[in-house]
């Protein structure tokens, strides 16, 4: 039995700070994530060239899970690597997280190469990504582990999987499996460009609901087609019984059954946001996997996200700061 299973990309980040001239002179969405092919990656990476960089392995559901983890819940994850450097790199930080890593591999080669995803970071903290998938966007149905969908006590996707129609398929079957055990399903829109170009199978992913839906207010007011996030939040409301919606230090407002309660932010100074939203799924997860209220779970995620943005990069520096970080919250 596990307490949390995840099905996502396998990417590793590079971390990389911009001007804003930058991203305008290559054509990139300030904030926003684009794909692009190894062509197109080679070519940015060509640019910033001689400028000091960080590696770690991320992805957004990794990111989660990884954090869960390091909160306390025993984790699965699956996802699609290469057998090359960075596929590596990322099973043995997973590994060493004790996370029940379950990759496919596949063989090294030009075309087959684990995914990568450029962060942008301009001196406002905003982070801007280009992600080149790899072999991370063939993730199958069949690469499902049945039984960690089927035993687990949450199954956690990413709506990142949608840009992919095998990959949506993937999270669609494990959803199935999961509701259809009794486990609860939890969903992350994950960024406005999956809503805007790939709404067929982000919808496929949810089908007729989830048990938990997290999203930022971009995202809600982008899935409902509107600049009030009030019908917003109404909309969402039909998917889930359970809802995050983050507001950056703000905090976050979460919609239940009882109504729509706010949970304060923490001020501290950004540096880098990147990761905010992965770690406060995982956070929230985590404390209601352990008994929180819906609130007290979003006031943990509002701290720990907090935390985390005063840093750089998308993970904390060890494993063992997030168990450390758990012990200095109190509700």
């Amino acid at each position: 039995m596990l307490d949390l299973y995840g099905l996502g990309n396998a990417i590793v980040d590079v971390e990389v700070r911009v001007e804003q001239s930058f991203l305008d002179k290559n054509g990139l969405a300030k904030g926003q994530m684009t794909l692009v092919d190894t062509m197109r990656m080679h070519e940015l990476l060509t640019a910033i060239d001689g400028q000091p960089v960080t590696r770690c392995s991320g992805g957004s559901a990794a990111n989660t899970i990884y954090a869960a983890a390091g909160f306390g819940l025993s984790s699965a994850y699956t996802c699609r690597l290469a057998s090359d450097l960075n596929g590596k790199h990322f099973i043995e930080e997973m590994q060493q997280a004790n996370i029940a890593i379950s990759p496919t591999e596949l063989a090294d080669s030009v075309t087959n190469s684990s995914g990568q995803c450029l962060v942008m970071i301009t001196d406002d903290a905003e982070r801007t990504m280009a992600t080149d998938l790899g072999v991370s966007s063939e993730l199958v149905e069949a690469d499902v582990d049945t039984s960690h969908a089927e035993e687990s006590s949450y199954l956690y996707i990413e709506g990142y999987l949608s840009s992919s129609a095998t990959s949506a398929a993937a999270a669609a079957k494990g959803r199935t499996l999961a509701q259809q055990a009794g486990k609860k399903v939890a969903v992350s829109l994950s960024d406005v460009s999956m809503i805007e170009f790939f709404p067929d199978q982000l919808q496929n992913i949810l089908g007729n609901g989830v048990e938990l839906l997290f999203c930022n207010v971009e995202e809600a007011l982008a899935w409902a087609k509107t600049d009030r996030l009030d019908i917003a939040i109404a909309e969402l409301r039909d998917i889930c019984p359970e809802l995050y919606v983050t507001m950056g230090s703000k905090g976050s407002n979460v919609i239940t059954a009882n109504g729509v309660e706010s949970a304060a932010g923490f001020e501290v100074k950004a540096v880098d946001t990147t990761g905010a939203g992965d770690i406060f799924a995982g956070a929230c997860l985590a404390a209601r996997a352990q008994g929180a209220s819906p609130v007290d779970a979003a006031r943990f995620a509002n701290f720990a996200a907090a935390q985390l943005v005063a840093l750089f990069g998308a993970r904390f520096g060890s494993f063992a700061d997030y168990a450390q970080l758990k012990k200095q919250f109190t509700v």
